[in-house]
């Protein structure tokens, strides 16, 4: 039975985790509906947990039951059972007891969704994304302006307030002579980041209501989602999150699409694509685009988990502390030599190193690159994910855990992201143009029995003062962070020798 009507508060129900472009997915739906004519089967968002999904979630009452990733003829098989005699809990992954009717996905202990919070993340596979009725819409009661003293910091590399009060962006749109502007920035070619897609393909009416709230306060009537050209599965699901807001927001965006390019989805690089710049690069600042921003109009730009962020606050303002120096959760995906990537939630108090027990590790952890491609190496996780813990240990805020195993070698890694740095640079200010190069080639040279650590600390710090955009700056990180963790193995190179038996070829 095709049901997409709401599932909060229905009983019993059956949902399915999909991800927008999960084949396989969509085949474990089609099975469990064509299973049963009576119970509603909906398709949900993805949880984040990767190596769970599909998942099945069927729920009696105050009673849940998990199935991981079953084939679909297992789900033919599980939705005729409950359709006839209720949870088959005998084969079940967990069963998890809770209050009838609520919103946010119960959460099994002992599992990889147990890991951290799901505050933010609430919704994501528990409710139908497209239904703007199962939400605790705020923005047609209240504005951002409810929230604006509380101190949320922008989040990721493509907000324009990154690590910054997203408040005085917002106050600065208002003071602005111009019709304002929201753009929610969800254009990232980082492939491992995947906590803002996570949010639009399995909440889209948060970020909608989120963004909504903020254009009250600010009084935009315009707003704009930036999406990647490639990501056609996303698209759709926005498109249909958007039409099915018409009338319950009291502000809808317009969707633009832009180039699948890592340096397309700086905030500024931002607006010149959607203004259909032929060349796009970051724009000099001052003005920040709270003054100056799309079209010369003040403009606020977000990311995804900014915006689902403020509807959060807004719902629930007694969980977020405003004495904090970073106040709220923040969204990290847990990648790199893993079974499957993961999405979860920290708070400010939990620990990075958190984020191994939601995913199974190929192999032996060495190091970990927090912070995105251009993040910082680390062999320790026992750090807080706040922006200043973050920022204090010289690793990337982005949301983006890497963890390296064992038979990665230290200078080959840092090697290569220095030289996705070389040409996804915009080529605009000489520190991202010439210094990206210059470092490629200087950690070029330890291979050839050079390794000259003053020009490449000099040079970063160069990098870091001076460039005009986020690679040139972020650039240099990996390498220096790198350098600090694991000197020796450098110095092994110089001697011709890798440890790791990675660069055999190249010594």
């Amino acid at each position: 039975m095709s049901n997409d009507r709401g599932t909060v508060g229905r009983s019993p129900v059956i949902r399915v985790t999909v991800d927008v472009t999960a084949d396989r997915g969509n085949r474990v739906l089609d099975a469990a509906r064509d299973a049963t004519d009576s119970i509603p089967v909906v398709r949900t968002g993805t949880t984040g947990i990767g190596e769970l999904e599909p998942l099945v979630i069927a729920t009696d009452g105050g009673e849940t039951a998990f199935f991981a990733s079953p084939r679909p003829s297992t789900v033919r098989d599980l939705a005729a059972d409950v359709e006839a005699n209720g949870l088959p809990t005998d084969r079940a992954d967990a069963i998890v007891e809770h209050a009838p009717g609520v919103a946010s996905l119960p959460v099994p202990p002992d599992s990889p969704l147990a890991v951290g919070r799901r505050r933010v993340l609430g919704p994501c596979g528990w409710v139908d994304p497209l239904d703007p009725n199962e939400y605790a819409l705020v923005s047609p009661e209240r504005d951002a302006g409810d929230i604006a003293d509380l101190g949320l910091l922008g989040r990721g590399r493509g907000d324009a307030t990154a690590d910054e009060p997203a408040a005085d962006a917002w106050k600065q749109a208002r003071q602005t002579d111009g019709e304002p502007v929201v753009v929610v920035n969800a254009n990232d070619a980082d492939d491992p980041s995947r906590t803002d897609r996570t949010l639009l393909a399995g909440a889209p009416m948060s970020v909608l209501d989120g963004m909504a709230a903020i254009a009250e306060y600010i009084g935009a009537t315009d707003a704009v989602i930036y999406l990647n050209e490639t990501d056609t599965g996303l698209q759709r699901r926005v498109h249909r999150a958007v039409e099915a807001a018409e009338g319950k927001l009291p502000v809808v965006p317009q969707i633009v699409v832009g180039p699948d390019e890592y340096r397309a989805g700086a905030p500024t690089a931002a607006l010149e694509s959607m203004e259909g710049a032929d060349r796009i690069e970051p724009r000099r600042q001052p003005p920040t685009p709270a003054t100056y921003g799309l079209y010369g109009r003040p403009t606020v730009v977000h990311t995804p988990r900014t915006v689902a962020q403020v509807q959060c606050a807004l719902r629930d303002p007694d969980a977020y502390d405003s004495d904090a120096a970073d106040p709220g959760t923040r969204l990290v995906t847990v990648t790199g030599d893993v079974a499957a990537p993961a999405t979860i939630e920290l708070a400010s108090s939990d620990s990075l190193a958190v984020a191994r027990d939601a995913v199974d590790m190929d192999g032996d952890f060495k190091m970990a690159c927090v912070g995105g491609v251009l993040g910082g190496i680390t062999r320790s996780l026992d750090i807080t994910a706040t922006a200043g813990s973050l920022d204090a240990a010289t690793l990337g805020t982005e949301g983006v855990v890497e963890l390296l195993n064992d038979e990665r070698c230290a200078v080959a890694t840092v090697g290569e992201r220095a030289h996705f740095a070389s040409t996804e640079n915009s080529g605009r200010c000489v520190p991202g143009r010439e210094g990206t190069r210059q470092l490629t080639d200087l950690l070029r040279d330890i291979y050839q029995g050079s390794f000259e650590t003053d020009k490449i600390r000099e040079l970063g710090r160069v990098m870091r003062r001076s460039s005009n955009c986020q690679i040139g700056a972020h650039a240099p990180r990996p390498a220096l962070t790198a350098i600090e963790e694991f000197e020796p193995e450098f110095q092994a190179h110089v001697d011709s020798r890798c440890p790791s038996g990675t660069c055999s070829e190249n010594l």
